[in-house]
Order: structure tokens, then C-alpha cells, then sequence
């Protein structure tokens, strides 16, 4: 079963957002252009509380992108965004979302980050992604969205180390940060993940 992951395309990450990925809405066209050449869609949202860890308003006197150790691992303190039940957790209003079978939202625990579809930072807690593709018997994953450096990769590593055949989709997904993350691509493609764009989806 082809099987398409959209990750995270809100309206928090768009230019206008809170958090906003470069160009991010940029890739709405192109991930509605592939949705009906996969036998299930899936997507991701953030979907955290107000009073989340992650937020460097929940904590006196940082800032945002400051990088602290809470819990035993680093933590890079984020603007408020995608926050329960606001427009900015919402899709973006052009992003097809008929074709959604299932939604997955993480970071809904105040106190771990979650970038990754499948578990939080600290893998301690399931979003219960893999037992659900796994029961529909998917092997094949092709992963999209926001932001490909920081929940698209983690998303990819952690469906790679679940089993799943992993390809990603370039052009329908945008960084952060570009340099850095042309160093993540290098280890995606070391470790046998595939790299495509749309136009090679057919």
C-alpha cells in the first residue's frame, strides 16, 4: 500500500505564522498535485498546550531559539505555535484534506517536545503511527511537510529505524534552516532513503 505522510502543514508554519518556515506555503499545491497517486494519505499536526515546554514564553527570561537541557536532552525553546484549537494549529486553507484517512497530533504532552510523527523527543511515548500502519500492512512510506529539517527528518529517521521503506519528497517540503539541513539530506541518503520530487511520483 503506497502510502503518503504529510507532516505539519499549518498555519503557524506559513510565512504570516508564528513560526514560519521559509516559502512554506509553497509546497501546498505541489502536495495536492500527489495525494491521488497513493492508496493512503495520512498527515501530522502539532497540537500542543499553551503551557508547553517547548515555548520560551514559559520560561523567564529566554528567548526564542535559545537551546536549554531539560530532561537529560537539548532543547531548543520555539516561539508559541500551533497551539490547541487556535487557527494557527489549523491546516493550511488551501491543503487538500479529503483524502485524509487518519491525523496523528503530537506534542500534546506539556512537558516533552515531539517532532517526530511516531514518538516524542524523548521516545517514551507512541503516537501510535507505526501499529497503524503496520495493521494496514504498509511497507513503503513517502514523507512531506514542515519543517524538513526539524519534524520531516525526525519523522523519516524514526520510520526508517521502524522498518518502513522511506522516500522524500524534496520540492513538497521546506527547512529552516537550508544549510543544515543539506547535511541531514547526506545522512538520509547514507542511510539508503530515498530522495524524490513530485514530478517523479506517478
Amino acid at each position: 500500500m503506497k502510502t503518503l505522510l504529510i507532516i505539519d502543514v499549518q498555519n503557524d508554519f506559513m510565512p504570516s505564522g508564528s513560526l514560519p518556515v521559509p516559502h512554506g506555503d509553497q509546497i501546498v499545491p505541489l502536495i495536492n498535485s500527489i495525494q491521488n497517486n497513493f492508496d493512503l494519505v495520512l498527515a501530522t499536526q502539532d497540537w500542543h498546550p499553551k503551557d508547553h515546554i517547548s515555548f520560551a514564553s514559559n520560561h523567564n527570561g529566554k528567548s526564542n531559539f535559545e537551546v536549554l537541557e531539560l530532561h537529560g536532552q537539548s532543547q531548543t525553546l520555539w516561539p508559541d505555535h500551533c497551539v490547541n484549537g487556535t487557527v494557527g494549529a489549523n491546516f493550511h486553507p488551501d491543503l487538500n484534506t479529503e483524502n485524509f484517512e487518519a491525523i496523528f497530533r503530537k506534542g500534546t504532552d506539556k512537558t516533552i517536545d515531539s517532532y517526530s510523527a511516531f514518538y516524542d523527543n524523548g521516545h517514551l511515548k507512541s503516537t501510535g503511527l507505526t501499529g497503524y500502519l503496520k495493521e494496514k500492512g504498509v511497507t513503503e512510506l513517502f514523507l512531506c511537510g514542515l519543517a524538513a529539517d526539524i519534524c520531516v527528518y525526525f519523522s523519516i529517521i524514526d520510520a526508517f529505524n521502524e522498518g518502513f521503506d522511506c522516500t522524500f519528497i524534496e520540492d513538497a517540503s521546506k527547512a529552516l534552516d537550508n544549510d543544515g539541513f543539506e547535511k541531514l539530506k547526506k545522512e538520509m541518503i547514507h542511510k539508503g532513503i530515498k530522495i524524490v520530487s513530485t514530478k517523479t511520483i506517478v
